[in-house]
């Protein structure tokens, strides 16, 4: 199904068609992030990929929640969106060589997926309002809250010692 396909007719069509996307996205991204550890040099970024998998697996089990709130059997739908920045994310890694450089391109490629979601689940979130359901509203937002918060901890680990250690490497 197309984000403007036929099978999406109505309000409640198009919110259960991003539930599914973001069902995708984060299975996807507890592939993606097993990577990321192992590409990451600095201890406190791979152990904070560690701890933002374990949330992850998490989210997808809050997702699994909602579906059976609505009924509806947890089921994924192609994110091309995601896709596109993970395989980004896995191109750029692999052409830098320079490890504290490589650490600073994986933030930056985590903040973009984090970016994402904040994007999706603040949408999802106004959706259950709207359609009423703040009790599926509230269980998105214990997620958005985690989005937020691991943005603003790789922004802090990005500032205060990542970038610092990228940008004295010399070529």
């Amino acid at each position: 199904m197309g984000l403007f396909s036929k099978d999406i007719v109505t309000f409640d069509d198009l919110f259960l068609h991003q539930l599914q996307d973001v069902y995708y996205a984060e299975n996807q991204i507890t592939k993606a992030l097993p990577k990321m550890v192992a590409k990451a040099t600095a201890p406190a970024l791979k152990q904070g990929f560690e701890t933002h998998l374990r949330e992850t697996e998490g989210q997808i089990t809050r997702l699994e929640r909602i579906f059976d709130l609505l009924g509806e059997k947890a089921k994924a739908v192609t994110c091309p969106a995601i896709d596109g920045i993970i395989k980004e994310a896995n191109e750029v890694a692999g052409e830098i060589e320079d490890k504290a450089v490589l650490d600073a391109a994986l933030i930056a490629s985590a903040q973009a997926v984090e970016h994402y979601e904040i994007t999706r689940y603040g949408t999802l979130i106004a959706w259950a309002n709207q359609l009423g359901r703040a009790d599926i509203a509230a269980i998105l937002k214990e997620t958005l809250d985690e989005e937020y918060a691991t943005d603003d901890k790789l922004t802090a680990m990005a500032t205060s010692s990542v970038n610092v250690k990228a940008e004295a490497v010399t070529a």
